[in-house]
């Protein structure tokens, strides 16, 4: 009878264990959902982040051509893995791509962008933070779908993967150039 006793918390400990350790890779993390997904896009306007790269603009979004507007920060490691990704996203016919400087300083952002090379038509800065809580950002990097008319199709969180573009962000391009 003592035996069981000792080990009954043993075992509801490692049950506790199992699941809290499996919850850290739990499936994608870009699956999050996302309560803006087919609304509006935020209308902010921002500031640029430089002379050298204008800001993008509620009137960016809506002009009829699929976005992607990328949140990054020089500061976040993941962000310089995925600028192969984001390069290749610039290349795609009738897609622009726009970035997000999170608390950022903006001679920092210039120094990561000129180091890993700048796919952004535009760039904005979010200096407090408050239009990533405006656009549902949980961390950097994150990544949207946006359609011509300014609907955000796709949130993908988290680093911009070779498996992530061809199978979520791509798709979700194709899909919102097929319904303008």
């Amino acid at each position: 009878m003592n035996r069981w006793i000792t080990l009954v918390p043993i075992a509801a400990f490692a049950v506790l264990a199992f699941f809290l350790f499996k919850s850290l890779w739990s499936p994608e993390p870009s699956i999050i959902p996302s309560a803006l997904i087919n609304k509006p896009a935020p209308r902010l306007v921002l500031p640029a982040l430089d002379a050298q790269s204008g800001a993008f603009t509620p009137a960016d979004l809506t002009a009829g051509h699929v976005s992607v507007v990328n949140v990054f920060a020089s500061w976040c490691a993941p962000c310089r893995l995925e600028a192969d990704q984001l390069a290749a996203l610039a290349r795609l016919p009738g897609v622009a791509v726009y970035g997000l400087a999170q608390k950022d300083k903006p001679v920092a952002t210039r120094a990561f962008l000129d180091e890993v090379g700048n796919p952004f038509a535009r760039i904005a800065r979010d200096d407090d933070g408050r239009a990533s809580i405006e656009w549902g950002v949980y961390g950097v990097p994150e990544t949207y779908v946006v359609d011509g008319k300014g609907i955000i199709r796709l949130k993908y969180i988290g680093e911009l993967t070779q498996a992530g573009l061809a199978g979520q962000v791509v798709p979700a391009i194709k899909a919102a150039q097929a319904n303008p």
